[in-house]
């Protein structure tokens, strides 16, 4: 199993949030690699939907002019 390259990095935080982590036992560094990492695949997401927005409002289009393909073969 190979291991992720790892970085350093400073960073600023609620000094009340760290004693918080802490006394919890909360490994600091993973729970903000944690953060970090939903927030880049959130901006991912958003941005996806943003580069795409044109095909999405016409396949919505489509659907709300001709009903879903292939409809008549569902079974539910």
């Amino acid at each position: 199993m190979s291991q992720l390259a790892r970085k350093s990095a400073n960073l600023s935080l609620d000094s009340n949030l760290v004693s918080q982590a802490r006394d919890l036992k909360i490994n600091i560094s993973r729970a903000a690699e944690d953060g970090i990492k939903s927030a880049v695949k959130a901006e991912q997401e958003r941005l996806w939907r943003l580069e795409n927005a044109e095909a999405i409002a016409a396949s919505n289009k489509y659907v709300e002019e001709h009903g879903l393909p292939l409809a008549k073969y569902r079974q539910f």
